[in-house]
This record gives C-alpha cells, structure tokens and sequence, in this order.
C-alpha cells in the first residue's frame, strides 16, 4: 500500500468503506473496480415510495489522478437511464457538486446520497427542457459543461 498515490490511497479507503458499510439501496459493482480503481460501477435502487420505486440504475465513477481536490465525473450508464429534469438521456448529471460546489471533504458516499435524495424528491418524470440540443452538442466529459444551476425544487 505504500506504493499507492495518496489519490490511490482515498479511493481504497473510500471503496473499503462503501464495501462494507453501503448507503441504503447503493451496491459497488466490485469487479469493475477490481479491473481498474480509477472507473467505478455503483448500483443504486430507487427509494420506496418515490417515482423510481424499483427500478435499478447505474452510475459511472471516473476519478483522475487529482482525487479528491478534483471531483470524479459521474454519469448513469447503461439501458435505464432515469428519466429526471436533471439527468440528461446521454446520462449527464445536472447537480452542483459534481463540479463547482465540491470539496475534497465529500465522498463518493456523498455523491451517491445526493443522487439518491434528488431522484427521491422528484415529482414529475421528464426530462430537462434542452435535453435534445445539449444531447446533440455537449462535450463528452460533463465536467467540461458550463452547467446553469437553476431549479432546487425537483
């Protein structure tokens, strides 16, 4: 373990952690992280009686060598991509702390209780007003994006 980076050395501790003592409905995905310790596959549920009640999500964890001074870029992968006014169908997240509202204080523990509170307050499914534009134009990486923070009631 010497050998590790001191990014290296958070995200084995962070991923200890969230092994042994997950949030509610969060599993890691323990072979992803296996292969590589900078890509995470992180299982969340939608919350008992909320709109996503039962269904299965998929976020994708990537941190660089500047973890945690630097956030990780998550995005929802896979073939259920929820459909929330700040999720984008390309999975993009819309949520300040996954870019200028972080600290190296939060975890991806945090991170993955933030999502979950915010698809747990979600009143209507839909998706944001400029999801086909932002879709076709975006960077690849969401952490590029100029996101305009604007709705804290979804």
């Amino acid at each position: 373990m010497s050998s590790m980076s001191p990014s290296e050395r958070r995200l084995h501790k962070e991923l200890m952690s969230l092994i042994k003592e997950p949030p509610p409905g969060v599993t890691v995905d323990t072979e992803s992280v296996q292969q590589n310790l900078s890509e995470w596959k992180i299982n969340i549920k939608g919350f008992e009686g909320t709109l996503y009640e039962g269904e299965d999500f998929q976020l994708l964890f990537k941190f660089n060598n500047k973890y945690p001074f630097d956030s990780p870029e998550v995005t929802f992968i896979g073939t259920n991509i929820p459909v929330h006014p700040h999720v984008y169908s390309n999975g993009h997240i819309c949520l300040s702390i996954l870019t200028e509202d972080w600290s190296p204080a939060l975890s991806v523990q945090s991170v993955c209780l933030s999502i979950a509170s915010m698809l747990s307050s979600c009143r209507e499914k839909k998706r944001p007003p400029d999801n086909t534009l932002y879709v076709k134009t975006c960077n690849k990486n969401p952490k590029k994006t100029k996101w305009w923070y604007h709705d804290d009631s979804v």
